[in-house]
């Protein structure tokens, strides 16, 4: 198992050094001038040559280059543009809140979307199964931003259940700052009425960014119980008496979820890219609200340093997702060692 997760970290390099070189050749190719986008209209020629000296546009692209990789092996991004403190510093204090957001939506997606991906396949071509499959429909093709509106005038404005908006009651104050997940600082604090309001706020849009990711866990749990209930174990398990919910929970949905779990995988930095429109929505101060500043204020670095953060996330995850389905299934490492 050991060399099994070297290899796949290993693996998991050349991605993050294509997405370095990426980020660079789309900086310089995107039309325009960052230097004069970033001094502003009424800025003098002398202004934003100063600015192009200061962010080393005007040296060579090689040189560029070289200055880009180091930037990135070292993490000095430089100041943001919109709110002067160190780009770092900017990204370790929001990206708990995201990671929070979108840990809190996977979970929803992966407990939802495995039972019911296991009821509609129990039920094949039942009620029950194109209820689901509809339910999976739905889930692809309503926009999360819409969603999210609905839900706040639904939840917030009219019934008053759930707050419009933000992390925590303001009237509460926060917590001692411990790990930044706000949920793990209250309970360190030992503050119920804290941890009750995070848990209140994180609703809506925990629940906005789960549908899509529960909807594709949902129709590859019912595609991969489907196909394991028709295997020749299953059938002599059946001839001996075992019950379809004894039979389904014991042998066939772990042999099912193989494929479910490399879904999790790709589906975590599908919720994080979909985490922007939401933070924005609800104002969960995230990467996703941190990314909408830096585009309005066009502070290419802060863009470059969350499309490096959320890469390596990503990768880790990847990683993390391909040992756990070894773990599921040893078949797996043995062929990938």
């Amino acid at each position: 198992m050991a060399r099994f997760v070297i290899r796949r970290i290993l693996l998991a390099l050349p991605a993050l050094f294509g997405l370095v070189v990426l980020t660079f050749v789309l900086s310089r190719v995107v039309p325009g001038d960052p230097a004069a986008t970033l001094a502003g209209d009424a800025a003098t020629p002398a202004q934003i040559a100063e600015i192009r000296a200061q962010y080393g546009l005007d040296r060579p692209i090689w040189e560029q280059a070289i200055v880009h990789v180091r930037q990135v092996l070292t993490g000095d991004f430089g100041r943001s543009v919109f709110s002067g403190r160190p780009v770092v510093e900017e990204i370790a204090f929001r990206l708990p809140a995201t990671l929070e957001l979108t840990f809190a939506a996977l979970l929803l997606s992966t407990l939802f979307g495995v039972a019911l991906g296991l009821v509609a396949a129990l039920d094949h071509n039942g009620p029950v199964d194109h209820l689901v499959r509809l339910l999976s429909i739905g889930g692809l093709a309503i926009a999360s931003f819409w969603l999210a509106i609905m839900l706040q005038l639904v939840f917030s404005m009219d019934l008053d259940w759930l707050p419009l908006r933000g992390r925590m009651d303001v009237t509460l104050g926060t917590p001692p700052r411990v790990t930044g997940f706000l949920l793990v600082d209250t309970l360190l604090a030992g503050r119920p009425d804290m941890l009750a309001s995070a848990l209140r706020h994180m609703v809506l849009p925990a629940v906005t960014l789960a549908l899509p990711g529960l909807a594709t866990i949902a129709r590859f749990t019912r595609s991969g119980v489907l196909e394991a209930l028709q295997k020749d174990y299953v059938l002599y398990a059946r001839a001996a008496g075992y019950g379809r919910v004894r039979l389904a929970a014991i042998y066939v949905l772990r042999n099912a979820v193989t494929v479910t779990v490399t879904q999790i995988g790709l589906l975590f930095g599908a919720l994080i890219s979909g985490a922007v429109a939401v933070e924005a929505v609800f104002d969960w101060p995230g990467l996703g609200t941190y990314a909408v500043q830096a585009i309005l204020s066009s502070d290419y670095k802060a863009l470059l340093a969350v499309t490096m953060v959320v890469g390596v996330v990503y990768a880790v995850v990847n990683v993390a997702v391909d040992v756990a389905q070894a773990l599921i299934d040893p078949r797996v490492a043995e062929e990938m060692s």
